[in-house]
């Protein structure tokens, strides 16, 4: 990631609150203490921000780099880990990951070699009933995934799952955790929260729209969540 990667970033998640209704132009330059113009001509990519501007644009949002860019990692990253402090990941069909409790060498689809320590710092909240599933997996995003993910996951890329952290509760506080759901016979990647006895599950794009499962008396919210997202490589 790159300043100017960063700079997009922030740009499409502040036009993503513009036009869901939480801000506007003037609240937000209000907030920050700049003139509308700059905000505008930053939000329709007439200009840059310096790095204390976005710094004050971030403190202003309660936003952070991990929140706006935490699991991504480009091919070349990827393709550079040393073998010796890589972890072997299979990448299998989203069945296989929403059904087999382990991944049997006939359902490996291809493998992606993950650094041993971006798994080892991964925290877990495994359900009792997939605590003892294999944990670590991937699967490859096809085009709906992609869309209603854009512009942090694109088509095709691989999508590292952790199947022991089944908890609603989010990974990092006061930020959105990524999950791999279970919707029907659909996995979905989806921000997840628990209301009302529902699970939500909002996608990034304003193009697809909320859902809604309701969870049984009998059910539990871990029953659905297939795992968290841990990583994505998009360019491989």
């Amino acid at each position: 990631m790159n300043f100017q990667d960063l700079q997009d970033s922030v740009r499409t998640e502040l036009q993503r609150r513009v036009n869901a209704g939480l801000i506007t132009a003037t609240s937000l330059a209000h907030q920050v203490g700049f003139k509308q113009a700059h905000i505008s001509n930053f939000l329709s990519r007439r200009r840059a921000l310096s790095l204390e501007g976005l710094d004050r644009v971030l403190a202003a949002q309660n936003l952070s780099v991990d929140e706006l860019l935490p699991l991504e990692i480009d091919g070349a990253a990827a393709q550079s880990v040393p073998r010796e402090s890589a972890e072997a990941v299979p990448v299998v069909a989203a069945s296989t990951a929403m059904d087999d409790a382990v991944v049997r060498p006939a359902a490996v689809i291809e493998t992606v070699y993950v650094p041993g320590s971006r798994l080892a710092e991964s925290r877990a909240r495994p359900s009792a009933k997939y605590q003892h599933w294999q944990r670590f997996l991937a699967i490859r995003a096809d085009a709906q995934h992609a869309a209603s993910m854009d512009p942090m996951i694109s088509a095709d890329s691989i999508v590292v799952l952790d199947r022991h952290y089944n908890s609603v509760a989010p990974y990092r506080t006061q930020q959105r955790t990524l999950y791999a759901v279970r919707s029907g016979t659909r996995l979905m990647l989806r921000f997840v929260e628990f209301e009302d006895g529902r699970l939500v599950l909002r996608p990034l794009s304003l193009a697809f729209p909320v859902q809604l499962i309701a969870v049984g008396p009998e059910e539990s919210p871990s029953d659905y969540i297939v795992g968290r997202v841990v990583l994505v490589f998009n360019e491989l």
